[in-house]
C-alpha cells in the first residue's frame, strides 16, 4: 500500500476568490506556527500571483494523508 502526504495551503486573493497550493511530501516536523508564518510571508512579500490577482489573506492549511491500495487485475 502506497502512502503519500500533502500540505494544502488556501489563500484568498484580491477579488475574494480562494486559491489553493499543494506541496507534495512536506517534512514531518512542521508546526502550525511554521506553516502560518510561511503563509503570512507569502502574502506579505507578494510571492505568487494567480491570474494577475494578489494573494491577500492566508485562509487555512491542512495536511492530507492518502493511502493507495493497488490491485493486480490479472488473474
Amino acid at each position: 500500500m502506497a502512502e503519500s502526504k500533502k500540505l494544502v495551503l488556501v489563500f484568498k486573493n484580491s477579488i475574494g476568490k480562494e486559491i489553493t497550493f499543494t506541496i507534495e511530501d512536506p517534512k514531518d516536523a512542521l508546526t502550525e506556527a511554521e506553516i502560518k508564518a510561511a503563509m503570512d510571508l507569502i502574502v506579505e512579500k507578494n510571492i505568487f500571483k494567480k491570474n494577475n490577482y494578489d494573494l491577500v489573506e492566508a485562509v487555512e492549511a491542512r495536511i492530507v494523508n492518502t493511502q493507495t491500495q493497488e490491485y493486480d487485475l490479472v488473474v
